[in-house]
């Protein structure tokens, strides 16, 4: 048991790392292509709002994260697509959050 535990929270962990070097100071020397529209549908329920897709990038390429519906954490809370931000090291992503 207590190596099941001590597994999952090393794997927790990695997760967690992984996840503060995606969201970390990573840029791309090249702009990302023009963004994928669609049919964006019915929300699942009520209070319900859409976020855009995006293109992240994952592996040395661009890769197209489709739009999703999603709960807000509160009331009043609204979301703030991310964007990619020319600096002079390049194209930087920034994510997408409730505000």
């Amino acid at each position: 048991m207590k190596r099941k535990l001590l597994a999952t929270g090393f794997v927790m962990i990695g997760t967690l790392l992984s996840a503060c070097a995606a969201n970390g100071a990573m840029y791309v020397r090249f702009a990302p292509p023009p963004p994928r529209y669609g049919v964006i549908g019915v929300a699942p329920g009520p209070g319900y709002m859409w976020a855009e897709g995006f293109w992240d990038w994952r592996g040395g390429n661009y890769v197209w994260a489709p739009g999703r519906w999603m709960r807000p954490p509160h009331a009043r809370a609204t979301w703030v697509p991310g964007v990619w931000v020319q600096s002079s090291r390049g194209y930087g992503f920034r994510r997408g959050h409730w505000r």
